[in-house]
């Protein structure tokens, strides 16, 4: 069942992908980019990668649509037409996108016991983690004390990027009001009205 619901949330994310690169809507761009980084929250979760899932909900879904949208309130909300056609740059995504795919061909298959993932610290995780940190979820106990300080850098991360977007809403949301401000007293003394 987990299979079915990861190939169909894999097709949505591919869907929304084409989707988004089509439209000239800037506004329903950055909602389908929220949508589509929780469709890949969701995948994660399903792969039982949450921590993954959960900066990704956070980052992808979270803040980097509110910067999105804290940059659209500062321009139009339509994307103009391109005046040339963008061959060269099709062609490179095309050219990347198949040395991407020729690059997982040397993979491990997915849940293989034997990838070499599964030979170097996972054991001692697995076999140690209870004795050595006390903690009886080895995945509480990677996270929180063999990889302490990688977590502790992700949350200041996640910390950074919240409050960077606070910031750059507050002074967007406060330029924008003083330009509105400024254009109504322009506007309605140029034409007359009291």
């Amino acid at each position: 069942m987990n299979t079915f619901i990861e190939i169909t949330l894999f097709a949505f994310t591919i869907g929304i992908a084409i989707h988004i690169a089509q439209l000239r809507n800037l506004f329903a761009a950055a909602m389908l980019f929220g949508i589509l980084s929780l469709l890949s929250a969701g995948m994660l979760t399903l792969m039982d990668a949450v921590d993954v899932a959960f900066t990704e909900a956070a980052v992808g879904a979270g803040i980097s649509t509110v910067l999105i949208l804290g940059a659209l309130s500062l321009t139009t909300s339509e994307e103009s037409r391109p005046t040339h056609h963008g061959w060269q740059a099709k062609i490179i995504v095309i050219l990347t996108g198949l040395m991407l795919a020729y690059g997982t061909l040397d993979m491990p298959d997915f849940g293989d016991p034997n990838a070499p993932i599964h030979g170097h610290v996972a054991p001692h995780y697995l076999e140690d983690s209870v004795d050595e940190i006390g903690i009886p979820n080895v995945v509480t106990s990677v996270l929180a004390s063999y990889r302490g300080y990688d977590t502790f850098g992700e949350t200041t991360v996640v910390l950074t990027a919240a409050v960077g977007a606070i910031l750059l809403l507050g002074g967007a949301v406060g330029a924008r009001s003083r330009r509105d401000g400024k254009g109504g007293d322009e506007s309605g003394a140029g034409e007359g009205r009291p």
